[in-house]
């Protein structure tokens, strides 16, 4: 057992096999729909969400990690004699962050460490995952939390979506505004920079917005080795094996994740949206 347990919340969406692997506590965002509140990817999950979403009346909201989640995950982590670091959503997307500093006052003088990503999604994975590797290996938390803040200067998400309609009707549109109100056959290109999620391009078709994409990732990384990608999808898997099969086929990544997003992510994102996330140059 390290001496530095992981702990992420749900939108990173890290495949389960690797959540397992590395020991990494995951703590749930909360999706309300109408009287009921789910814990996002725990008692809802994609399949279900996506279906029930295609016919729902009453759209769903969602609401950060609560502090009592926190709490209870830091109190197991602490009772195995273990050093917390928390990798977290962008504050500039949630309040996720400000729950766990508020749950990490519980444990006065505890070695409890929160980093906010800047990011999510794999973005924020492949932090969790290098650092969560290097605890592995021996490091403590001050080296753990040091390199967190450096891999987020490595990583990156950038995504297609069908519609602009569920990032602006949750607030979480940043500058990507400016593209509303276009034609309804522009599919835009969006990325998350300094944990926000900012317009990159529109494109007129979907087929040309998958292209585009590979072609940014591959802009992104270019001569930044080893990259490691990760596709995102929200009910668009076909589109998601495409993008991970062509980009793994042009760039070499050392490392290839196939992922969904959460519920939550994807009722911001809204069905339909595809994407890559990276990590290039460590």
């Amino acid at each position: 057992m390290s001496n530095v347990a992981l702990v992420t919340d749900s939108t990173a969406y890290i495949p389960q096999n690797i959540v397992d692997q590395y020991g990494i506590s995951v703590a749930p965002q909360e999706l309300i729909w109408g009287d009921q509140t789910y814990q996002d990817g725990v008692d809802i999950q994609p399949d279900e969400f996506y279906r029930r979403l295609k016919t729902a009346t009453v759209m769903p909201t969602t609401s950060q990690v609560t502090i009592p989640n926190f709490k209870k995950i830091f109190e197991t982590i602490l009772e195995q004699d273990q050093a917390v670091l928390a990798i977290l959503i962008s504050a500039k997307l949630s309040g996720t962050i400000d729950s766990a500093i508020k749950a990490k006052e519980f444990f006065p003088g505890a070695p409890i460490e929160i980093v906010d990503s800047y990011t999510t999604a794999m973005a924020m994975g492949f932090q969790v995952l290098t650092v969560a590797r290097a605890a592995q290996q021996g490091a403590n938390l001050s080296e753990c939390k040091k390199l967190a803040e450096e891999a987020r200067q490595h990583t990156g998400v950038v995504f297609a979506v069908d519609t602009l309609e569920f990032l602006h009707r949750g607030g979480r549109i940043g500058g990507g505004s400016r593209f509303l109100g276009t034609a309804l056959n522009i599919k835009p290109i969006l990325e998350v920079v300094g944990g926000r999620v900012e317009a990159v391009e529109r494109i007129r078709t979907r087929k040309k917005s998958l292209a585009r994409l590979i072609d940014i990732i591959a802009e992104k990384t270019a001569g930044q080795q080893p990259v490691r990608l990760a596709t995102l999808h929200a009910n668009a898997e076909e589109e998601a094996r495409f993008l991970l099969e062509e980009s793994s086929r042009r760039i070499q990544p050392v490392e290839t994740i196939f992922s969904t997003v959460s519920p939550v992510i994807g009722t911001h994102a809204g069905p339909g949206t595809v994407g890559i996330a990276y990590m290039a140059g460590m």
